[in-house]
């Protein structure tokens, strides 16, 4: 079977998304992705982030909206009327998945639980995700990518010493949920055909932001001392970090004792390396601060680029700071295709971030626009009609 002709991995699988704004839809996205048969459950209104983001594309929907719900079709229901709860039942004894973002508790005052749904689908792998989980003394509060990363821990390691609170620049909890959530779900789908039993999914922003402490709490649980903000350093290598050139910042690492020795022979400062202070890793991570000083005299000799090249050519990896537009619209953004341009019936033309891994065999497609809301309406609940629960 030819690559052009192999059925996409998920092609046959069903998945309700129930959800809004970016976790769950961004899985869903990931899933649709991958030739899962994605159903958008929206609320008469459609999903809150149709009408984000300040600024207006041609027709309603946002292009935050755009880039996260490619791949999938639209069905209205209101799950407050018993109408829409018993289409919804109908639906989901057809689907292998459900993820849901409501605030705990509210899908059972819905009664579409996983606990409703299992009764008609025990198959069914129901993925809950929320702020801060489904239990535990916080599992009740609203809780989005701020508030997860602000009191997950993450925010104290953000930024420079002694500076105003920062958080990621890029929705980390968020994005990170998603990918969990997808990780626990294909598990669980894969563990259903083996067993007829699915399970339920309990996904947390704040857990997922928590995953990501590794080192620091590594650095914690081995030393006692609680992680704190490091710029751009790192607590595991020095010199790694961004270093100030005559016309601007880069970043580079020379994190092994060989890749120290090639970083002194190029600058030229033999001293460096014969210096007591900086004869281990551990002893450079001590005296950082004036390491860094050290460097910055010499690399404040010549521009970035020429210095990016120099310790390129050597084998010490270095790297320009690029904008998003630079690093999208470079050259190597634009040949791993992460920038993509599909097919809208309002938009035209849209852009789309490219798909994040690549499926060699069974490479990803886009196969359908971001749906209009309620675009898929008459199709679904045709096929659906007859299925009795």
């Amino acid at each position: 079977m030819t690559t052009a002709t192999r059925p996409l991995p998920l092609q046959g699988i069903r998945v309700l998304d129930v959800s809004q704004v970016m976790a769950g839809p961004f899985a869903c996205m990931l899933l649709a992705d991958l030739g899962a048969d994605v159903i958008k459950v929206e609320p008469p209104g459609g999903d809150q982030t149709r009408g984000a983001m300040g600024f207006k594309m041609k027709g309603p929907d946002s292009m935050g909206f755009l880039n996260m719900n490619r791949n999938k079709r639209s069905l209205t229901l209101d799950l407050k009327t018993d109408e829409g709860r018993a289409d919804f039942y109908k639906l989901a004894e057809t689907a292998d998945v459900i993820v849901e973002n409501y605030r705990p508790g509210a899908v059972q005052r819905l009664r579409i639980d996983y606990e409703s749904i299992k009764r008609i689908n025990p198959k069914i792998v129901y993925v809950s995700i929320s702020g801060f989980g489904q239990s535990g003394p916080w599992a009740t509060r609203p809780g989005f990518d701020l508030m997860a990363q602000a009191m997950s821990g993450v925010m104290s390691v953000t930024g420079y010493p002694g500076e105003k609170p920062v958080k990621a620049g890029v929705p980390v909890a968020d994005i990170g949920c998603a990918l969990f959530a997808t990780y626990g779900l294909l598990a669980a789908y894969i563990g259903a055909q083996n067993s007829g039993v699915g399970q339920h999914i309990d996904a947390s922003l704040f857990d997922a932001a928590m995953a990501f402490s590794i080192w620091d709490m590594s650095e914690y649980w081995g030393t006692g001392v609680a992680p704190t903000k490091l710029g751009t350093s790192n607590k595991m290598s020095a010199p790694y970090q961004a270093v100030k050139a005559r016309d601007g910042y880069l970043v580079m690492g020379a994190t092994n004792q060989k890749l120290w020795a090639k970083l002194c022979a190029l600058l030229e400062r033999p001293d460096l390396l014969a210096h007591a202070d900086y004869a281990t890793v551990s002893l450079r991570l001590k005296n950082r601060e004036a390491l860094i000083a050290a460097l910055e005299e010499e690399f404040a000799k010549r521009d970035s680029e020429d210095w990016i090249d120099a310790m390129l050519a050597t084998g010490i990896p270095a790297g320009p700071i690029l904008s998003y537009p630079e690093a999208f619209e470079g050259e190597h953004g634009t040949h791993r295709r992460m920038c993509m341009e599909i097919d809208h019936p309002i938009e035209g033309k849209v852009k789309n971030i490219g798909f994040p891994v690549k499926l060699l065999g069974t490479p990803q497609q886009v196969r359908r626009h971001p749906p209009l809301l309620g675009e898929h309406n008459e199709e679904i609940m045709a096929e659906i009609r007859g299925v009795t629960v």
